[in-house]
């Protein structure tokens, strides 16, 4: 139950998927926890630092359509990620950069003009009950906040400070992908598979499906042979896993992927390359090198 000397976001548009995400809860994967946080967790930090914020404070993780809010007091707010046009009770204010919100004022993220995640930080950062350490909505285990609807409110933590960090003009925040590359450690399990299909993997052209979401990257593009038939057992599963389910069509784990599968894993593309995937939009070109 929210405290009641806390100050409130009100949600007044969620849009198509906003969460509550903050580093996530990694170390608990052994009891079937996954990990979860923001998918761009560089553009997560960048907001929060921005508003004066530690790195790992709460935040909001729009998808596509945005979301807007309205505070009960006055806020300094930072929407950064995918670009958007941004408002204060529809006056257009800056995007990327610290903007002074009144208290009842709606701020409102547009929808993205380029990439597919966009993230609104607060000073004092969003404050609801942390579950194993963590503010963080798990979609696939149902952990932490559900997902955003109209009407929802959400407590607001107080400010470290009176006002943002100075900065020093504009920030550069990173571009969205035109192509897509996704750097590959084969294994686990890429003996599960021919080599005309590492061949494949490593030249085709594949896309970025519109089935993608926070659970995982899929894919359009050519099947990767198999050399063995029959399924393993469930093994663990880590980020950025490459697994390939029956219809041979590579899936990158993302945040919220399940903690074990027994479909075979070709490689795993390492942490530091995943917050490209997480502002790829569908049908973004996609190719895998070996790391």
């Amino acid at each position: 139950m929210t405290s009641p000397a806390l100050s409130r976001l009100y949600v007044v548009r969620a849009g198509a998927l906003t969460t509550v995400q903050d580093a996530g809860r990694p170390g608990w994967a052994h009891l079937g926890v996954g990990r979860a946080g923001a998918l761009d967790a560089p553009a997560a930090r960048l907001a929060n630092r921005l508003v004066g914020n530690p790195p790992d404070a709460a935040v909001l993780e729009t998808t596509l359509t945005g979301c807007a809010v309205r505070p009960d007091r006055p806020v300094v707010a930072v929407v950064g990620g995918a670009g958007c046009r941004v408002t204060v009770d529809g006056r257009p204010v800056a995007w990327g950069a610290p903007v002074r919100v009144p208290s009842g004022a709606v701020l409102e993220a547009g929808p993205a003009v380029n990439g597919v995640r966009g993230y609104l930080a607060f000073a004092g950062g969003l404050v609801p009950e942390p579950v194993l350490g963590s503010r963080s909505a798990d979609l696939l285990s149902g952990l932490g906040p559900a997902p955003l609807s109209e009407g929802d409110v959400l407590p607001l933590g107080e400010p470290a400070s009176a006002g943002p960090p100075p900065h020093a003009g504009p920030v550069p925040w990173p571009g969205t992908p035109a192509e897509l590359v996704l750097p590959v450690h084969p294994g686990p399990r890429h003996d599960w598979f021919t080599e005309a299909a590492l061949r494949t993997l490593l030249t085709a052209a594949y896309r970025v499906s519109p089935h993608s979401n926070r659970i995982g990257l899929r894919t359009e593009g050519p099947a990767l042979e198999r050399s063995r038939t029959g399924e393993l057992p469930s093994e663990g599963m880590v980020l950025g896993a490459v697994q390939v389910p029956p219809d041979g069509r590579p899936v990158v784990f993302l945040n919220d992927h399940p903690t074990t599968g027994g479909y075979p894993v070709f490689g795993v593309v390492p942490e530091r390359a995943l917050a490209a995937a997480a502002q790829a939009v569908p049908g973004t070109r996609l190719r895998f090198v070996r790391a």
